[in-house]
């Protein structure tokens, strides 16, 4: 038998619920995971709680896209991975279980020197700002700016950024600042007189600034620095990016991503593990909790009360 978290009405936490079931079967093109961690993610409270969009729920719905396990099963049609393989998963239909389905698109290779917890929090983080940084055209020379540097996409995106040749300027709370300077960013703290404090740092304005915030003060304080729209991208206000002319990608955007960016995705994950396997690139957690405390984890990511980093769930 196999656990799953799933949720029949859209609300709080509250409404997640550990259910048993058969093993799921893979279909042509997919393959079973047997999950060692899971990563919790901000779109997963979104969705359960109704606040991003998504079908009507008219029968229990799982939850959860980010994993990391050993596959059990192989389905009709896949070739290159077996049995025992173990992996990175993304894409996953419900992650917050002990075994799940997967696509062979979301598949990456975990090297043997990653643990579990770490390969499970690189999905939508490194993913997302791997791809952001590549739409927006970061290359060497370049001054950065990222909102909400210290939170999981930001520091993957920070560390991305250096990789590239660019300098970065990361926007955190005071109490956050050592961390971003550990990652290669220098740290200025949001708020009032954001523009000022960067402009400090670089008096001719920055080139390109992504917004992992999804705040006014983020996303028009990066206007400002740049001096171009297109040059500012987000992941979290994309519903209302037309609003100010800039990029986005997901964040409730109806404008689904091209091939060229899945594809950046996909290789924004497989860079992530193979250099955070090299210690290359860190992928911090905050904490891991068991797969029965689910609710616990995504209640932490929308009150504030989640340290800083990735929380992860252990079947």
């Amino acid at each position: 038998m196999a656990r799953f978290v799933q949720y029949t009405a859209f609300g709080g936490p509250e409404v997640l619920e550990v259910v048993e079931g058969e093993v799921p079967r893979a279909g042509e093109g997919e393959v079973v995971v047997e999950l060692r961690a899971i990563g919790v993610n901000p779109i997963d409270g979104k969705l359960r709680s109704g606040t991003r969009a998504s079908a009507p729920l008219t029968e229990p719905r799982t939850t959860g896209t980010d994993g990391a396990g050993v596959i059990v099963a192989v389905g009709d049609g896949v070739t290159g991975w077996a049995v025992g393989d173990e992996v990175v998963a993304t894409s996953v239909r419900g992650s917050y279980a002990t075994h799940a389905v997967v696509p062979v698109r979301g598949l990456t290779p975990k090297p043997a020197a990653l643990g579990w917890a770490q390969a499970a929090g690189i999905g939508i983080p490194a993913g997302t700002a791997y791809q952001a940084l590549r739409s927006l055209g970061v290359g060497p020379g370049m001054t950065v700016l990222v909102n909400a540097a210290s939170g999981s996409v930001g520091q993957a995106a920070v560390q991305f950024a250096r990789e590239l040749g660019a300098r970065v300027v990361g926007t955190a709370s005071p109490a956050n600042h050592d961390r971003l300077r550990q990652l290669g960013a220098i740290p200025v703290s949001y708020g009032d007189g954001l523009v000022d404090r960067v402009r400090a740092i670089a008096p001719e304005g920055v080139d390109r600034a992504l917004d992992a915030a999804g705040t006014d003060e983020a996303i028009e304080a990066s206007i400002e620095l740049t001096g171009d729209p297109r040059h500012v991208g987000t992941i979290v206000r994309g519903a209302d990016a037309p609003r100010w002319g800039i990029q986005a990608w997901s964040g409730g955007s109806p404008v689904p991503l091209d091939a060229e960016q899945v594809a950046w995705r996909a290789e924004g994950v497989r860079l992530a593990a193979e250099r955070a396997a090299a210690g290359e690139f860190d992928v911090e957690i905050a904490r891991t909790l068991p797969l029965e405390r689910a609710a616990d984890a995504q209640r932490m990511l929308e009150d504030g009360t989640a340290p800083r980093g990735k929380i992860v769930l252990l079947p």
